[in-house]
């Protein structure tokens, strides 16, 4: 069996601030987004947070309108602001249960050619099991599998799953099999939250079964863990490293089960002797995918000698130490 991770980056659609000419340039947007949509969240409207959350509409480009470069403001029903003929916002709402609506990313197409080269990579990747990042649902993975992978000459998957998780950009983790690979049972971790109950996944930690022909099972996690670009470096440490936490503990929990055959895959936006994988490689038996014999780097260098996005990517499957699947 070859088992293969990545990250696509989208398929047809993207947030159009993800795909601005450098990280840099979107983060911005991306914080005022999500601080904006934490404020709007609040059960109470604060005269402080009104006053926030006017700085923060003015900032995404929608003081005239509730459409901006890169954030819309859905309002379906009830009365969120109100923007005076002399200019300014006045936020009237006294809390979320005074308007029904949403703040969300526009997105744009993915270019075509962008298109294409993801296509012939999960094609030529040659995996029987292929663990995907960054995928906008299960929909539109389908769809690619089936139209765009085939139009180039590839061979489609036969099976496609995503299970929508907590990020809102539309960047899901999924599944793809061949025809000896079935997808059996799932579980998602969407929900699961720490002490504080705040939830733990950026996106989610999906448990996908793929029965074996010697009738064992096969189990992939597939994750996204916290960005390093997105947030400070202390916070986005300490939410990766408990994410990482997490899914150690769910690993073990099937390990405790008897299950012999775990990978877990995708990215986990770090390099495998942070300490932020800790949790995962130095206090379980499991271990990086690079260090297995048989693995084969294509002629790549080493992890932490590639950029960091190459090397998140590449670096981000691991198995256990006893049973080969």
């Amino acid at each position: 069996m070859r088992l293969a991770s990545y990250n696509v980056e989208n398929l047809f659609d993207r947030a159009r601030v993800m795909s601005q000419g450098s990280w840099s340039q979107g983060r911005p947007v991306l914080e005022k987004f999500a601080r904006l949509n934490q404020l709007l969240g609040e059960i109470t409207y604060t005269e402080a947070s009104k006053k926030e959350m006017v700085k923060l509409l003015v900032a995404l480009g929608l003081e005239k309108s509730d459409t901006g470069p890169f954030v819309i403001l859905r309002r379906n029903r009830g009365n969120l602001l109100k923007r005076p003929r002399d200019g300014g916002i006045d936020i009237i709402a006294s809390g979320r249960a005074d308007w029904v609506g949403s703040l969300e990313l526009i997105e744009s197409p993915v270019d075509e050619v962008a298109m294409r080269i993801t296509a012939k990579v999960m094609s030529d990747l040659k995996a029987d099991v292929l663990a995907v990042v960054e995928a906008e649902s299960r929909p539109a993975l389908a769809a690619f599998n089936q139209e765009i992978i085939a139009a180039l000459g590839g061979e489609p998957f036969c099976h496609v799953m995503v299970i929508d998780g907590n990020d809102s950009r539309g960047i899901d983790v999924g599944l793809l099999t061949g025809p000896d690979y079935p997808i059996g049972p799932m579980r998602s971790h969407v929900d699961d939250r720490d002490a504080r109950g705040q939830l733990i996944f950026s996106r989610d930690c999906p448990e996908y079964s793929v029965p074996l022909a010697n009738g064992e099972m096969l189990w992939v996690m597939v994750n996204h863990l916290k960005s390093k670009g997105y947030g400070g470096k202390a916070e986005s440490d300490a939410r990766r490293k408990a994410q990482a936490q997490r899914v150690a503990a769910i690993y073990q929990a099937r390990r405790d089960a008897g299950e012999r055959f775990i990978a877990i895959a995708g990215d986990f936006n770090d390099t495998p002797d942070s300490d932020t994988l800790a949790p995962l490689l130095k206090e379980t038996d499991l271990r990086d995918a690079f260090t297995h014999p048989s693995f084969d780097n294509g002629g790549f260098r080493a992890p932490g000698a590639t950029a960091p996005k190459i090397t998140s990517s590449i670096t981000s499957f691991y198995r256990p130490r006893s049973g080969n699947a």
